[in-house]
Formats: C-alpha cells, sequence, structure tokens
C-alpha cells in the first residue's frame, strides 16, 4: 500500500506561483536530496565545484531515467560522500530557477540515515563537485553561520514536516 504524506507547511517568502518571464518550454530537471541528520547534526556539502560559492546544500543530485528516486539518492549520496545511506519518507519539495538561462530544477528531499561508512578526508566525488561535507548544529542553519538553500530545510530536516518551498531564483 502506497504512503500518503500531507503537506503540511508551505514556504512562500511573498513568492508565487505564476509564470515567470525568461521560463522556456523544457522540461525542470529533477533531483533527489539527502537530509541526513547524525547525532543531532545535518549533513551538508558544498553546492558548487571550484570554492566559487560559500552555498551549503543537502547531498544529492539529478536522477537517471528508468531508476528510481531512492536508488539515484543511493548512488549520488555515495558519490559525494562516500555513505551508503538507507531512504525513508520523503520530507521537502523544493523548486529553483535560473530566469536567464531558463533552467528549472525540482527537489525531492527524503529522511535519510547513514547504513555504513564514515566521512573522509580522503573521498573524492568522481565528478569533482563536492569537496567538502560536513555536519551542522540547527543552531548553524537557525543563526546563519552559514549559507545554506533551501530556506526550509533546517524546518524541514528537525520539524519532521513534509513541506514545500515554492520556486526561487537560484542562489550562488
Amino acid at each position: 500500500m502506497a504512503a500518503f504524506y500531507p503537506i503540511c507547511r508551505v514556504w512562500t517568502n511573498g513568492r508565487s506561483g505564476a509564470s515567470l518571464p525568461g521560463m522556456n518550454n523544457r522540461p525542470p530537471r529533477v533531483a533527489a536530496r539527502a537530509l541526513i541528520l547524525h547525532e543531532d547534526r545535518l549533513l551538508l556539502v558544498n553546492a558548487y565545484q571550484g570554492g566559487r560559492s560559500d552555498l551549503w546544500c543537502a547531498p544529492g543530485g539529478g536522477v537517471q531515467p528508468g531508476r528510481s528516486l531512492h536508488e539515484n539518492l543511493i548512488r549520488e549520496v555515495h558519490e559525494e560522500t562516500g555513505l551508503t545511506v538507507s531512504v525513508g519518507a520523503p520530507c521537502l519539495i523544493n523548486e529553483f530557477h535560473d530566469p536567464d538561462s531558463g533552467f528549472h530544477q525540482v527537489d525531492l528531499f527524503f529522511r535519510c540515515t547513514i547504513a555504513a561508512g564514515t566521512l573522509s578526508e580522503g573521498w573524492r566525488d568522481p565528478e569533482r563537485v563536492v569537496t567538502r561535507r560536513h555536519f551542522f548544529s540547527r543552531a548553524d542553519l537557525d543563526l546563519g553561520r552559514i549559507r545554506f538553500k533551501p530556506d526550509s530545510l533546517a524546518a524541514a530536516a528537525w520539524d519532521g514536516v513534509l513541506a514545500y518551498d515554492p520556486l526561487e531564483v537560484i542562489v550562488r
């Protein structure tokens, strides 16, 4: 039997659901992301390669056609962190776009637990995007000690709600 997860919170931050100028008709890219709480700290990775941004995000990435979201997420988390995870319930849907290029991505976040492995400085992401991995406290996020996206990340990780964070402009 399929599980039903009611959407409990919508983060709007003044954004509307209307179509935006400059968007094209390409379908959105779909990505799966992991919210991994370990010892009450959330695992985040650098969002952009080459140190060109101080933005942090949850591990994960684009889905490959023909594979389940869970399979894609397990693969992406291992590539980026060296960890093997067990994938649980969905907890956040987030959308962002780049009005200049027309790029639009939908991120589906799942609660995950570490099944095997530990973070290692020697681990290398085969795609060379992720170079930093770190566990952060809720206070780190709530008090603005780091830059992260989406805005609803802390609530989704610690408050146990399923949230929707509507379309926003990409942050670099």
